[in-house]
């Protein structure tokens, strides 16, 4: 299972942002970063303060699986 971080996109709409529809940003481990219209999470999720000490984050352990038709974010349990 991975680790997603998952948090408001402040700059949505702006170069490299997405659309002002893009509001989701959802970071999977370090280095990888995906923007989402819609989220659907059906594992547990916890509130944390992001490693910047100014943000804050919410995060839950799963397996992501991306709805490109509708620019979702599914993250489930791994079974």
């Amino acid at each position: 299972m991975n680790k997603y971080r998952i948090r408001f996109n402040k700059r949505r709409g702006q170069p490299g942002r997405g659309t002002v529809d893009h509001v989701w940003r959802v970071f999977e481990g370090d280095h990888k970063e995906y923007l989402f219209k819609n989220l659907d999470i059906s594992v547990p999720v916890k509130s944390e303060k992001d490693k910047n000490g100014e943000d804050y984050n919410i995060f839950c352990y799963g397996v992501l699986q991306i709805d490109k038709d509708t620019s979702t974010a599914v993250i489930v349990r791994e079974d």
